[in-house]
């Protein structure tokens, strides 16, 4: 029995081909649906980019120490965690397109309530009511594009996330540009959520309807999730424990290990960033030219050597090509699991890559502080070269894991 039913699609999609204007309509429809989709990954990815790009400006507003900040910084992450339960049968239920405007409508006022904080608990609260929205909007999102790829019949997911890393850096420069006219934190996230509007309301009807209605399978609140997709998130976990230190600890890593002082001190969080966003850009190409299972072992190959090399050679040319080599392995992971879990055929897509997501997430969660402790009883390089295993942990259950076969999409 089909989880979703299509056949909205087929007045577009299935007319006789000697009809005048068949392949432009289906083309240019299927294009528009894929800028839709893409339009809402910018959104999102610019609306977190805007919050990251004003928390020292809040922490100061606020006189937060250190601690208390990183204290404070949990709330999104444990609101994130506590609408997984629930995000992917939502999604299930009542249809990834319903779940995404209105998960994005609430990113959106949740990002611009977190500019009028001025109190701890306010921004506390804030932050975990902007982790919830975030995860609703990760999952319907990820699920349109999963109906995005089913319906364009090729591997397009990490274009899609490549378009969030794309809004990211948009969203760190126009940042920048906001605490150089030294506008209020309010006011610049406000400006953003007028662009964001503007997006949602040129592309939502564009989002894709699933037609039909999904049963819900009545299970305990534990059930045991399916095993492939357990499997497919332990991957997930090995690859975003690698991304998430190099989100908070490259910078670190520059200053204390390779002793790179001043500006350069940014150099190896960029240009992973900027490798990262190329990877996603062009690894659509290279899974359909080679297939997921071989893109998705060379690049754990390259999160270790990346990472290795980082720690072997730790100067400054050496550890920026590391670093770079690690940003173009981890660009093409996450996409392409949540690619094939949507295509599970025995769990709707929804709860599927919510299961993977759950799973990676805690990579994401844990893999900074687990830098931090290893660190501390070592140093910085140990700690790294720890990581730098998780690389080849993921090559190794690619390989043997039945799951990962050939593109199945038909060029």
């Amino acid at each position: 029995m089909p989880l979703i039913d299509y056949s909205f699609l087929n007045k577009i999609l299935k007319k006789p081909k000697a009809e005048k204007g068949y392949q432009h309509v289906k083309k240019s429809y299927l294009k528009r649906v894929r800028w839709a989709v893409s339009f809402f990954y910018f959104t999102m990815g610019l609306c977190f980019a805007t919050w990251a790009s004003r928390i020292p400006d809040i922490k100061t507003a606020l006189d937060l120490s250190e601690g208390q900040l990183g204290f404070i910084l949990l709330a999104l992450p444990i609101g994130q965690l506590l609408a997984m339960p629930f995000s992917g049968r939502l999604v299930t239920k009542y249809g990834s397109r319903e779940i995404l405007i209105i998960a994005i409508l609430c990113y959106i006022v949740n990002l611009t309530n977190l500019g009028l904080a001025t109190k701890e608990w306010q921004l506390a609260l804030g932050l975990f009511l902007f982790g919830i929205s975030g995860n609703f909007c990760n999952i319907s999102l990820n699920t349109q594009a999963v109906y995005a790829e089913k319906i364009h019949r090729k591997t397009i997911m990490s274009s899609f996330h490549g378009v969030w890393s794309l809004a990211g850096f948009s969203g760190a420069l126009l940042g920048l540009l906001m605490m150089s006219l030294n506008l209020l934190a309010h006011n610049h996230f406000m400006i953003v959520a007028g662009i964001g509007l503007l997006f949602i309301t040129t592309n939502y009807s564009y989002l894709i309807k699933s037609g039909g209605k999904v049963k819900l399978v009545r299970k305990g609140f534990f059930s045991k999730p399916d095993k492939n997709l357990l499997w497919l998130g332990v991957i997930g976990f090995c690859c975003m424990a690698s991304e998430g230190i190099m989100f908070d600890w490259s910078g670190v890593y520059f200053k204390e290990i390779v002793k790179i002082k001043g500006a350069l001190v940014i150099l190896g969080y960029t240009s992973f960033m900027i490798m990262m966003a190329t990877g996603r850009f062009f690894g659509d190409r290279f899974v359909r030219r080679y297939g997921a299972k071989k893109v998705l072992q060379f690049a754990g190959i390259l999160i270790s050597v990346g990472l290795f090399t980082a720690v072997l050679f730790p100067y400054l040319i050496s550890s920026t090509l590391g670093f770079m080599l690690v940003g173009i392995g981890v660009s093409t992971v996450v996409p392409n699991l949540y690619s094939i879990a949507g295509k599970n055929k025995k769990v709707a897509p929804g709860i599927a890559l919510t299961t993977v997501a759950s799973v990676s997430f805690l990579g994401f969660l844990m893999g900074p502080p687990l830098i931090g402790y290893i660190a501390e009883l070592t140093n910085l390089r140990y700690s790294f070269a720890f990581i730098g295993i998780f690389g080849f942990i993921i090559t190794l259950m690619v390989s043997n894991l039945k799951v990962f076969k050939q593109n199945s999409f038909a060029n």
